[in-house]
């Protein structure tokens, strides 16, 4: 006989909690990429910046904005003709992972955006006046000032998608959302939607803790 949770098997929580780690993982990883790169161009493009280019700017800044102001079931719903397009299907993990780096970059890219105008205006002018390209400026400055801060963003960032995730099982994305929705909600199973809400918690408080700590050092160091 199967070992039960809350009227569960084992396996099937164990599933659920795999399939939660995959899309929040894979998605921060490529989102985490695309929001520091459009939070690059947004703070290199802006008025003032190294490459100021304000046409550019505002397109990326609109892009984003709009992409922000969209709540996520939304969201989903509206690209999944770019979702069957990429991943063929728009069920299970795998294709929640196309509207949730859609939904992360975006995100993402305004915190890091913040992180990246907290450095100091002497320092960027410190590695221009040493003859520093862009480039230098961006990778051996500006990055490395802004680490700390950026570790929080993506703390921000990884709970947010945590939830998300969560949300994507309304769709048939799996994970700790479909486990709650079809069998907590839908079966009248309180005692596990309230299980899976305390396990969420618990993850959100470790994630806050390892990013707060993580970010405490990286300051101390600099």
């Amino acid at each position: 006989m199967k070992q039960k949770i809350f009227g569960v098997t084992v396996a099937k929580l164990t599933a659920s909690f795999g399939q939660t780690i995959y899309m929040v993982g894979l998605s921060l990883f490529f989102g985490a990429i695309l929001g520091i790169l459009l939070a690059l161009v947004l703070v290199l493009c802006r008025k003032g910046g190294l490459k100021e280019n304000r046409i550019v700017y505002g397109i990326v800044s609109t892009f984003v904005n709009i992409v922000r102001s969209v709540p996520f079931v939304i969201l989903i719903v509206t690209i999944m003709p770019l979702t069957r397009a990429i991943m063929g299907t728009t069920i299970g993990s795998t294709a929640a992972l196309v509207p949730l780096i859609f939904y992360i970059s975006p995100y993402m890219a305004r915190l890091v955006e913040n992180s990246l105008l907290e450095v100091s205006d002497g320092i960027i002018e410190a590695a221009r006046a040493m003859g520093a390209t862009t480039f230098q400026t961006v990778w051996n400055f500006l990055l490395p000032e802004a680490l700390g801060s950026i570790v929080l963003a993506l703390t921000t960032g990884t709970i947010g998608l945590l939830g998300a995730s969560a949300m994507a099982g309304y769709v048939g994305g799996g994970g700790i959302g479909d486990l709650a929705l079809t069998y907590g909600y839908q079966k009248f199973n309180t005692p596990l939607m309230i299980f899976t809400v305390v396990i969420l918690i618990i993850v959100v408080q470790l994630l806050q803790a390892l990013g707060n700590g993580l970010s405490r050092c990286l300051r101390e160091h600099n």
